[in-house]
């Protein structure tokens, strides 16, 4: 989609890695000038002490044919988030897209515990990460994309409503946290839609990030070699699968259609034709429903 989102601005909060980094790139090669945020930079690494940083993601996102600007912020301080949007408005003047992609928790959340047997300052910690991130950027960067019509907003979570309503996601902390952001893009579509902006819930479907390739010993090259250990893994998909439903989502002039709505990557990919990296169109969340839930054996044929 070359173009498309030329003259547009987006923050992608959160996109030092997985789905951010992901989205960040495809809104880049689409034209987008993306501000990217997180807490890992080249000087200093987050408690994850990983060695993905904010500043590698906006060099991609320029190397894709956008610009890239990578800001050091801490989304649950709120004098951060103001100082990066103030920034945003000063050089740019406008926001067009907003990804609350925020989380942080990857280290936190503990499988399958009961809230009682949870660690109660990580299950806090989660709530905050997960939760009070989205609402301290909302708060502050919604009034500059509101001053011209048209903006997009993305919650990023995991798991359609529908999905989440039925099932019970991997803990009491981490199933609030991912049906709180749900709520929160319903909420919001009822605030922005008479304003003229629209926003959405998104997820993607069995995210290929550099911490699951890892966890797998794996990488994007034989990412197949792990079915042999995780045979649902054949559903995968890359974080610029979710990274063009985004810009799919943005480059599209009755976005508002979908206000307040929850969208999966591979339900987008239907309507707006865009394939992952390798061609596919990955359909996770049907195939989670149909297949991997039922105790069926793995097979990805006819969902991507």
């Amino acid at each position: 989609m070359p173009g498309t989102l030329d003259g547009r601005v987006a923050l992608v909060a959160g996109a030092t890695r997985g789905a951010g980094r992901g989205i960040a790139v495809e809104l880049g090669a689409a034209g987008a000038v993306v501000y990217v945020t997180g807490r890992s930079t080249r000087e200093h690494r987050s408690e994850y002490g990983r060695p993905e940083t904010i500043e590698d993601t906006a060099d991609l996102v320029t190397a894709a044919g956008g610009t890239g600007i990578a800001v050091p912020t801490d989304h649950l301080v709120p004098s951060e988030v103001r100082a990066l949007v103030d920034r945003i408005a000063e050089e740019q003047g406008r926001l067009d897209v907003l990804v609350n992609d925020v989380w942080g928790g990857e280290l936190l959340f503990e499988w399958d515990s009961p809230v009682w047997e949870h660690d109660l300052d990580k299950g806090l910690r989660l709530l905050r990460l997960g939760v009070e991130t989205h609402a301290i950027t909302s708060h502050h960067a919604l009034p500059l994309l509101l001053r011209h019509p048209g903006g997009l907003v993305v919650e990023m979570t995991d798991g359609t409503a529908e999905y989440n309503r039925a099932n019970y996601r991997v803990s009491f902390f981490y199933d609030l946290v991912k049906s709180s952001v749900l709520r929160m893009a319903f909420a919001l579509g009822h605030e922005l839609g008479p304003r003229g902006a629209t926003a959405v819930a998104l997820t993607p479907g069995w995210l290929r990030s550099e911490m699951m390739l890892e966890h797998f010993g794996v990488s994007e090259d034989n990412w197949r070699d792990a079915l042999e250990n995780v045979p649902h893994f054949c559903i995968s998909e890359t974080p610029f699968y979710v990274g063009r439903a985004v810009a799919a989502l943005a480059a599209d002039p009755e976005r508002a259609r979908w206000n307040g709505a929850s969208l999966s990557s591979g339900g987008l990919a239907k309507t707006y034709g865009f394939t992952d990296l390798d061609g596919s169109r990955p359909d996770a969340w049907r195939y989670m429903v149909e297949v991997q839930d039922p105790g069926k054996r793995a097979d990805a044929t006819g969902y991507r």
